[in-house]
């Protein structure tokens, strides 16, 4: 019998249930094909489309309660040894949300802040939830719209909202404050280490933000179709995506004046941004018409697709390396080994 085919590897090899991977292998017959089977941990994957040497394959739902180093096989009749190779599967922690850019990590407890945004205008009973130990817990609804969530260096917690353009604190009791007002349609938001908020209305102003709520305009940008997202590097500039009507999106990169220059240019619908503290920045977005994490390089010279997901607004890092990715209905989490950068 002719052995099986070995997988030579898998592009990416991270990914959500719905996210496409190319599975590569070795060369099969047109014979063969016509029985090729992908599945991880035991569940057929469906094929869009197969070559006699790679298929590209949507990652199934497997039943799991905690993220795991899943198997994927391909096989003409019985799989056989040698023929496996580990594909980290993310999982689901909360489902009918509405989050419009990154999860946010409470520093003080490693709990995940996560919204349920709503169209505009639209005042959910609940619209920030908190995901613990304990699993899902209805946090405040008193934010319309609530879109990004940060945290500053002191541990206190903002939300933008793009309904009425003002940045909220909210407190450890649930106390809704508001702290800036009268920023257009806020959406991302940012800390430098300087301890100063960085707010991008999405019509095309970003605002800097002082410690008593003082809001100026510092920087103008290109408007975008849905929101603006913000995060700052360690060489303290402030790395901005919103996507536009076009397939070719830009990451832009803000020095400390606000002068803008193109970090890296061919992402479609680049939205939520996060770096690692080895200087790569990740990007909800997609590369060559494939979606997912993007990871790109410090210098902006290499990027290449990590995580295979679909509808993804944004992404965190966890306390434990993990990442957590944000689609426009659920958060899943994935056990990569990543550190975030802290500023």
């Amino acid at each position: 019998m002719k052995p099986h085919p070995n997988i030579i590897r898998i592009d990416p090899a991270a990914g959500i249930a719905g996210g496409e991977v190319i599975v590569h292998f070795d060369r099969l017959s047109v014979e063969e094909l016509s029985r090729l089977q992908v599945r991880f941990a035991g569940t057929a994957a469906h094929l869009v489309s197969a070559k006699t040497d790679r298929a590209l394959a949507l990652v199934p739902e497997v039943a799991s309660d905690v993220a795991v180093k899943a198997d994927i096989v391909t096989e003409a009749d019985v799989p056989q040894a040698g023929t496996t190779a580990a594909f980290t599967i993310g999982t689901m922690m909360a489902a009918n949300l509405h989050p419009v850019t990154n999860p946010a990590f409470d520093p003080t407890d490693g709990s995940l802040f996560v919204t349920r945004s709503g169209s505009r205008g639209e005042h959910a009973p609940i619209s920030i939830f908190r995901i613990g130990a304990e699993g899902v817990e209805e946090f405040s609804g008193d934010v319309t719209n609530p879109t990004a969530i940060a945290f500053d260096r002191t541990r206190r917690m903002f939300v933008t909202s793009r309904f009425d353009g003002t940045v909220y604190r909210v407190t450890r009791d649930r106390e809704v404050v508001a702290f800036a007002a009268d920023l257009g349609i806020a959406t991302g938001m940012a800390f430098n280490r300087d301890g100063e908020m960085f707010v991008g209305d999405r019509t095309g102003t970003i605002y800097r933000i002082n410690e008593i709520g003082e809001a100026k305009p510092w920087a103008e940008h290109e408007a975008s179709v849905s929101a603006y997202h913000l995060a700052f590097g360690a060489d303290d500039n402030l790395y901005v995506s919103g996507p536009t009507v076009s397939s070719f999106d830009l990451i832009t990169r803000f020095d400390p004046d606000g002068n803008a220059s193109v970090f890296f240019r061919g992402l479609g619908r680049p939205q939520g941004l996060a770096f690692d503290r080895e200087g790569n920045l990740y990007v909800a977005a997609a590369l060559r018409g494939r979606r997912g994490v993007v990871k790109l390089s410090p210098d902006g010279s290499r990027a290449e697709l990590v995580v295979a997901a679909m509808n993804l607004v944004g992404l965190a890092f966890g306390p434990q390396g993990e990442m957590v990715v944000a689609t426009n209905e659920a958060v899943y989490s994935l056990p990569l080994g990543i550190k975030g950068l802290l500023i």
